[in-house]
């Protein structure tokens, strides 16, 4: 089988996306089992998003998401350690404990949000980008959001502005065909969301999200037009999750026969017939990356597990900031 990409971006795609798949598999059984409380919303099907993604971009570049953050925060480099204990409510979480599923977090890994507000993430997108671009960084800021949150006005806001101003932004929806229960086309005459950015003259597109292949490619072009100075870039990503939108949806708003069509589509089963027809791992070795993985998840539940909760003086940190303070660019 003949593809552009090679070897080891194959095998990267595999164990990524496979960590993911196993992390937020846990997540969801430790839900059940209580040991993770409040909101969670899996992302379980989506990950050719995200490691399409994470193969296009520089370490350096900004990525910004809804609440359905946490195989994206791990995609970024955040360690599943971080991520599990974060769910479990601990000092050890990437934020410390506080943020929960919906609010990940890391400066380090330029990650800023999982953010609970639908749409919110979009403005701040465009502001963060604005950043870079004050600063005269060659960032490219990677802005996602839900295909729910394409209806809020904020949308319309931050494209005018990112269109004007030609920000270094990439718009992203991800089109999972279902906002909470309620379909794309009960909510819009226009069900091809990326057409959306044809009435600010910006570059928008339709991209297959079960296909890493097709998700690097867009993100490559998108970013390299956001670093040259070009502007912004609407990508209407379609996608599907596998399970309900939240927790407490059983999602019988969709068909048996439905979910089992993108099931035959599963990206990590795609990526993993790619590396077996061109022979690029024996079974031993696939073998040893699914049991990788297996160690790691394990790891971080018992890392979760032994971690201390946040003591009571850190209840007001994190949450004022000094209005004197210098502004920090790096």
């Amino acid at each position: 089988m003949q593809t552009p990409f090679g070897k080891e971006t194959y095998l990267y795609w595999y164990e990524i996306m496979l960590l993911m798949r196993r992390f937020e598999e846990k997540a969801g059984q430790l839900y059940g089992m209580q040991k993770i409380r409040g909101f969670c919303h899996l992302y379980i099907g989506q990950e050719a998003v995200a490691a399409g993604i994470m193969t296009a971009i520089r370490d350096d570049d900004n990525l910004l998401t809804a609440y359905r953050d946490h195989a994206l925060a791990i995609a970024k480099g955040i360690s599943a350690n971080e991520c599990m204990a974060e769910l479990y409510g601990k000092a050890t979480g990437c934020t410390k404990g506080k943020g929960g599923s919906m609010h990940f977090f890391s400066k380090e890994k330029r990650f800023f949000g999982g953010h609970g507000i639908v749409g919110a993430q979009i403005g701040l997108g465009a502001g963060i980008a604005f950043a870079e671009q004050y600063a005269n960084t060659d960032r490219a800021t990677i802005c996602m959001f839900g295909d729910g949150a394409a209806r809020q006005g904020i949308l319309h806001e931050a494209f005018n502005m990112a269109v004007l101003w030609k920000l270094p932004v990439v718009f992203i929806c991800e089109n999972n065909f279902y906002a909470m229960g309620t379909s794309v086309e009960r909510t819009s005459k226009v069900s091809d969301i990326y057409r959306l950015a044809d009435a600010y003259d910006m570059p928008g597109d339709s991209v297959d999200g079960m296909s890493c292949e097709e998700v690097h490619k867009a993100i490559e072009r998108s970013v390299r037009r956001a670093r040259e100075g070009g502007g912004p870039t609407f990508l209407e990503i379609k996608t599907y999750r596998y399970r309900g939108h939240s927790m407490s949806d059983p999602a019988k708003y969709r068909t048996k026969e439905e979910l089992e069509d993108y099931k035959e589509k599963d990206p990590i089963n795609q990526v993993l017939k790619t590396i077996t027809d061109n022979k690029w791992a024996s079974d031993e070795e696939i073998e040893k990356i699914n049991e990788k993985v297996r160690l790691e998840v394990e790891e971080c539940v018992k890392f979760a597990e032994e971690s201390p909760y946040p003591d009571d003086s850190e209840l007001y940190k994190d949450i004022y900031v000094d209005a004197n303070y210098p502004y920090i660019t790096d």
